[in-house]
Order: C-alpha cells, then sequence, then structure tokens
C-alpha cells in the first residue's frame, strides 16, 4: 500500500459526521465500542457526536416516543440540523430493527421537515440519506448472524464465577443445585455454562426435553451419585419450556428432585448480576474491533449501500445485511413458538448445534461397559501448564470412552511416555476436571527425540494405536520428531493429533490456543487494578512485563483491553526513537485530565531494551513530570481457574480430535495392525479464521519460524494499528483489508463447527 493510500484513511471522514448511540439492555463491553467508534471516527478527520440513551435523536428500542412518526420526525430534524448522516448504533435487534426502520423512512421524514418549514432544502440536499451500521450488544447471544454478542462472554464469566463457588458449597454438603441464568429466547448462556461446568443437565427454550425428561432426570442424577460426584448442578435458562411449551421453572425442577430423590436441594437465580462487572477480556477486544469495523462501513457507504451489521465469524470481522440478521432472528422465535424446535435449531446455526450435540454427548449418554473389538487412545500434556488443558482431556477421555475406545492417560508428557508412567481412565477419573487450571496429568516440555526407544517399546507394551497430545510450541515439535522417527520405529506408525495449549498462543496452524484468554483475563484484571492504585495519586506510568516468549499475542491484545498507551513486541522491532516518541506521548498525555499511562512489554521482545531499561528510561525523561513503576507478572499468567471461553473451546476441541482419531485408526488398520505413515496422519487441530481444521505437521513446517518458535504469519498483527489508534497516536492506518458484505446464508454455511 502507498504512502497516500495509508494518508487516506486519515482523511476518509472528513466532512462527514457520525452519531453513535447504545440503545436496549446493557451489555458489558459496549464502552470500549464507543470508544472506538468515537476515537477511530476522529482519527479519520469525522466529527462525531454522542447520543444519550433514551435521548431525542433516536433514543432507545424502549423510547415511546421513536415508535410513533412524530418522534422519529422530531429524530430526523436533529439529526439534519447536527449535519448527521452516518449513525452506529448499539443495541439489540429491536434496537437495530427500529433504526433500519427510521431509515427506510428518511426520504420521507425529510420531505415532512421540508414542508412544515423546519429544514430548508439545501439542509435536505446535504442529508438526502442516512447510513446505518448495527453492533450487537446483548448478553444472551440470541442475534443470529455473529458468533458472539457483544457483552455475552462477560456474562459467562459471571456465571461461571458464581458456578465454581457454588460447587464447593455442593460438594462439602452433598446438595444438587439449580441455577436459573438469563435467556427468555436463546439457551446460549445456559448451553455454554453447562459445558463449562459439565452441568448434569441443563434445560433450553431451543431443545424441549422429552416427555418423560422427569424420569430421565431423576436416573441420571442418581448415576451420577452412584458414580461417586458429591453434587449436582442443573443448568436452566428462564425461557425454558417442555414440549406443549409450558415453562419449566427453577422451582419445579427443585420440587421433583427433593420429591423423588430426597436429596438436599438449593435454587440460585443469578439474575441481573450476569449484567454486572468489568468486562472481559474477550468483550474489550470485540468491541474495540467491531467498533472500528462499523467506522470503516458507515464511511466506506454510498447512499445505495444498505444497512449492516459487524458481526464476528470465527476470528472474522463480517458485514451482513441488517434485516437479514434481524429476520433470521424472528424467524427462531416464530419456529419456538410453533413448537418447531429442530428447525429452530438449525436456525441457530451450527456453532449453537455443535455446543449441543457435544453438550449431550458428554453428559447424557452412558458409556458402554463393553469395550471388545475397540482401539487403546492415549492422552498426554506436552510443555508449560496452561488453563483449560483438563477441560481437553476431560473431553477426549469421555468421548473416546463413549465411542467404545480404551483411553489411556500419560503422566509427565514426553518423558511418562518413555518410562511407561501410563494408567487407563475411566468416567469417573476425569470428573469435576473442567473448572480446574494447570495440569493433573503433569506436563513437561522434555522432547522425544532422545527416547524413541523406550517410547516405542511402550507403544507395543500397551497397545497404544493413538495418541493426542495436548500442548504447547513443544507438542508440535514433538510431534514433528515422532513423524521423523517413523523411519526408524514401525512403533511409532500410529496417528497423532496435537490440540494447541499454551498461554503464548504460538503454535503454528491455530489461531487460538487453549490457556490464551485465560491469560489475557489475568493481564486485563492485574492492569486494572494497577490503574486504579494510581486514580489517587495520578501522574504515574506503569511499565509491565507479559509472557510469551518472543510472541507478542499476550502483550498486544492485554495493550487493547486494557487501553495501553504502547505495547512493546519482538515481531514489530522498535528503536529508541520509538521510545522517545512513547515517553513524549505520555508527557503529552498528563496535561490531560487522564493522568496515568500503562505500557506493556513482551518478556523477549528486545535483548537490549529490558524491562529495567525501559523502566529506567521512563523515569529518568519522566522526571517532574511523572513517576514509573514496573511489574513482572511471571507464571501467575499460567494459573487460576480456565475461563469461559478456555473450557468451551479445549471441550470442543478435545471432542473433535477424538471423533478424528477414530476414523484415522480405522482407516490406518491394515494387515492386523494399525499403521500410519502418511502425512494427514499426524495433525495440529486448529481455529484458521472460521473453521476447526486439522493441518499435517509437516505442511507447518514451512511456516515456522523454529529459532522463535512462532508462526511466520499471525493474524493479530493487523490489529497493532487499532491499539495505536485508540491511544491516540498519529499513525498511517492500511484500509486495503476490511470486511465485505456478505449474506447471512453464505456467512452460516462456512462458519465454524465449533
Amino acid at each position: 500500500m502507498t504512502h497516500e493510500e495509508h494518508h487516506a484513511a486519515k482523511t476518509l471522514g472528513i466532512g462527514k459526521a457520525i452519531a453513535v448511540l447504545t440503545s436496549g439492555g446493557d451489555a458489558q463491553g459496549m464502552n470500549a465500542a464507543v470508544r472506538a467508534v468515537v476515537r477511530v471516527g476522529i482519527f479519520t478527520g469525522a466529527r462525531v457526536f454522542f447520543v444519550h440513551e433514551g435521548g431525542t435523536v433516536i433514543g432507545s428500542a424502549r423510547c415511546k416516543d421513536f415508535r410513533e412518526r412524530e418522534g422519529r420526525l422530531r429524530a430526523a430534524h436533529n439529526l439534519v440540523k447536527l449535519g448527521i448522516t452516518n449513525l452506529c448504533v448499539i443495541g439489540g435487534d429491536g434496537s437495530l430493527t427500529g433504526a433500519d426502520t427510521f431509515r427506510s423512512e428518511w426520504s420521507d421524514l425529510l420531505s415532512d421537515l421540508q414542508k412544515a418549514g423546519k429544514i430548508t432544502a439545501e439542509e435536505a440536499t446535504k442529508s438526502n440519506y442516512l447510513n446505518i451500521v448495527g453492533l450487537v450488544g446483548s448478553i444472551d447471544n440470541d442475534f443470529c448472524g455473529t458468533d458472539m454478542t457483544i457483552g455475552t462472554d462477560s456474562a459467562l464469566h459471571r456465571i461461571i464465577e458464581i458456578v465454581d463457588a457454588i460447587t464447593t458449597t455442593a460438594q462439602s454438603h452433598q446438595r444438587t443445585f439449580v441455577l436459573e441464568v438469563m435467556g427468555r429466547h436463546c439457551g446460549y448462556l445456559a448451553l455454554v455454562t453447562s459445558l463449562s461446568c459439565g452441568a448434569d443437565w441443563v434445560f433450553i427454550p431451543e431443545c424441549p426435553p422429552d416427555d418423560d425428561w422427569e424420569d430421565h432426570l431423576c436416573r441420571r442424577l442418581s448415576e451420577t451419585r452412584t458414580r461417586g460426584s458429591r453434587l449436582n448442578i442443573i443448568i436452566v435458562a428462564e425461557g425454558a419450556i417442555d414440549r406443549n411449551g409450558k415453562p419449566i421453572t427453577s422451582e419445579s425442577i427443585k420440587d421433583l428432585v427433593v420429591k423423588r430423590l430426597g436429596y438436599d436441594t438449593r435454587v440460585t437465580v443469578l439474575g441481573h448480576v450476569q449484567r454486572g462487572g468489568t468486562p472481559s477480556a474477550f468483550d474489550r477486544i470485540l468491541g474495540s474491533r467491531m467498533g472500528v469495523e462499523a467506522v470503516m462501513a458507515l464511511l466506506e457507504a454510498t447512499p445505495d449501500t444498505p444497512a449492516c451489521v459487524v458481526s464476528l465469524s470465527g476470528n472474522q470481522a463480517v458485514r451482513l445485511p441488517l434485516m437479514e440478521c434481524v429476520q433470521v432472528t424472528k424467524d427462531v422465535t416464530k419456529a419456538m413458538a410453533e413448537r418447531k424446535f429442530d428447525e429452530a435449531m438449525k436456525l441457530r446455526g451450527r456453532s449453537f448445534m455443535n455446543n449441543w450435540e457435544v453438550y449431550k454427548l458428554l453428559a447424557h449418554i452412558r458409556p458402554p461397559v463393553s469395550k471388545s473389538g475397540s482401539h487403546t487412545v492415549a492422552v498426554m500434556n506436552v510443555g508449560a501448564p496452561a488453563a483449560g488443558m483438563n477441560a481437553a482431556v476431560r473431553s477426549t477421555v469421555r468421548i473416546g470412552l463413549i465411542q467404545g475406545n480404551r483411553v489411556l492417560v500419560v503422566h509427565d508428557g514426553f518423558e511418562g511416555l518413555a518410562k511407561g508412567q501410563i494408567e487407563e481412565a475411566g468416567w469417573s477419573y476425569v470428573g469435576g476436571w473442567t473448572g480446574q487450571g494447570g495440569s493433573k496429568l503433569g506436563t513437561k516440555r522434555t522432547l522425544p527425540r532422545k527416547s524413541f526407544e523406550q517410547i516405542s517399546a511402550n507403544i507395543t507394551k500397551f497397545n497404544i494405536q493413538g495418541l493426542i497430545i495436548v500442548g504447547g510450541f513443544e507438542a508440535y515439535t514433538g510431534g514433528l520428531e515422532l513423524m521423523e522417527g517413523r523411519k526408524q520405529y514401525d512403533e511409532l506408525c500410529i496417528p497423532f493429533v496435537v490440540i494447541p495449549a499454551t498461554v503464548s498462543n504460538n503454535v503454528p496452524g491455530s489461531d487460538f490456543s487453549v490457556g490464551a484468554d485465560t491469560a489475557l483475563n489475568t493481564i486485563c484484571m492485574t492492569c486494572d487494578r494497577i490503574k486504579q492504585s494510581a486514580a489517587g495519586t495520578k501522574r504515574r506510568v506503569f511499565i509491565i512485563e507479559t509472557m510469551g516468549g518472543y510472541c507478542g499475542y499476550l502483550a498486544t491484545m492485554a495493550g487493547l483491553a486494557a487501553g495501553a498507551d504502547a505495547a512493546y513486541i519482538f515481531e514489530e522491532p522498535f528503536t529508541i526513537r520509538d521510545l522517545q516518541v512513547n515517553v513524549e506521548h505520555l508527557v503529552q498525555k498528563m496535561k490531560t485530565t487522564v493522568k496515568r499511562g500503562l505500557v506493556l512489554r513482551n518478556e523477549k521482545c528486545n535483548e537490549n531494551y529490558s524491562t529495567d531499561f525501559i523502566f529506567n528510561l521512563y523515569s529518568e525523561e519522566g522526571k517532574g513530570i511523572f513517576d514509573s513503576r514496573k511489574n513482572v507478572l511471571g507464571h501467575m499468567q499460567q494459573g487460576g481457574s480456565p475461563t469461559p471461553f478456555d473450557r468451551n473451546f479445549a471441550t470442543k476441541m478435545g471432542a473433535k480430535a477424538m471423533n478424528w482419531m477414530s476414523g484415522k485408526i480405522k482407516e490406518s488398520y491394515r494387515n492386523g495392525r494399525i499403521f500410519a505413515n502418511t502425512p494427514d496422519s499426524g495433525c495440529v487441530l486448529g481455529m484458521r479464521k472460521r473453521a476447526l481444521v486439522f493441518q499435517p505437521v509437516t505442511e507447518l513446517k514451512e511456516q515456522t519460524d523454529f529459532e522463535h518458535r512462532i508462526p511466520k504469519e499471525q493474524w493479530w498483527l493487523k490489529l497493532r494499528p487499532i491499539l495505536k489508534i485508540l491511544a491516540k497516536y498519529e499513525i498511517d492506518l492500511d484500509t486495503s483489508e476490511h470486511a465485505h458484505l456478505e449474506h447471512i446464508s453464505r456467512k452460516r454455511s462456512g462458519e465454524a463447527p465449533a
């Protein structure tokens, strides 16, 4: 891209005006979206206006005035007088529907205003069109066309915090807990919560239970207790119904359990606590990314461009026609009202259906007693610990057992495989693992090459026919060594798959790794507290060192989520001049009302510009203007309970890996034994843009920088300019790659099966 094209981004909005409003129910992450719209809008040269909720320009979907034509006339009058022809609406489907209605009437409204003498012909000509872009803010995730709405992930955080706390007391007293979560018309929160905590049962409006569900539920709870569990968790969406449309309430479930089983049962209705608290890292980043894309969509729009919604598909921002999304969302509600529940599930999309299918497998099916004719699959952790590893192992073990396989667990990685630290796992072996951090199996960075002989002997001894490796860069390089070892040892010719799990998010072949989201949230929480500590002292700059090796993912994304002034990473080389610019930027910032600064540094971003060096530089150059403090976060980034995202992601990755493994073992069965020596028999399972895909490790070699243990191309680097714009730096912005308008049917057919 030429310098002129870069510079054009900074003049894209000159002469244009954008208004941004939040409408409907509140959702965490809306503020991040508003901040992004305002700062990027100003960066492009546009004038940006706030519209307060319930105000006189458009108000909220709950504003009665706006439902009447007279109210919409007043709104149009205000927009015209301010010269606003671009509107960014952040809200639910009601808000976005109202905005689209407003747009469709725009010409008639202007005509009426001109006839009434309230606007001039010149004003009507200047404002002869209204462009609208919607961002969906809803904790229910009930809007079709996007994988996640702003606020959903934060709501899941609140729910899981409570579920984890309740689990502790439930185990102490051998209780059954019935938890009611929000979701009047959509069961997403209830479903993902159930996946994330390993609930015994879930009630969602899209898929009511069978008519004899009371018997099934009681049998399921008693079987769980028989297996040794000391608690039962039942999750209920507030809109749960039976097949006849009759509401299923948390109290009625409690009464059933007490009457039939006599269990000590308690009900917890979470209510509006799900809307509260600080937004998660995911929602902050989502709001920021969607806000930037919304501004670009508005400024690139023509009078003929249809109103669109900026949504998330995999890790990609996409633009979809607003009314297509609204119509599909209404179709879901209609299908449920008409009791066409299969149709409602399909309309929710493949991602929702996949969540449901995985949950049903893990929670509702009794594992087969007989393992005759089964395969033997081993699962292990390799590399540094990462939150979510245990959830992946649990899913792998239980899906394997459901398929009738014999599942072995290997302790301490490849070292344990060489020493024979292997045991068979049953259903209860992994009970309660979903919410536990670290690695229950134990994990080491040891690679297999030096122990091929012992590993081969144990593969034969334990009749291992497939290997699932959950881990980071060492798991990937260990996979490559296994492929090379096949030339010498036939025993190594068994299928294997790597599930990326590392806080560094540096495994080639996957945009996301299990554990990275938990680490991001740990960093964000720490940054929030550190910034808060400066609220009283003022004029203070914090330099925070993050993990990641040479990979700058954590520093960049945490910087974007926490509102950092700078984030130093290895992938984007910097000089002493860059450091000088950053110091000067903070000097100017201290003259504003925000008298604090936040700087993130990836641990291996530069050999010479260490954390101590940068701290000393900022301390010296800031003398008399601001104080500097440093904080090395260290291994706290690897600890803690996994976030809902990591639990859910790990669970689905484990299930998909085991399904692939079963098929690959059958495919590799030759002459009475397993013999797999093709490239596609050793893969990394990764999220690539919009889909989960299996990629041969040998094909990923060309995409790997082995010296620095990172992929040669990393998608998140394209988000770096957003961080700088939001920190109010004057930079060049590349607008050559952005989302194009798609249609919801096309998006749905290509969405990630996870």
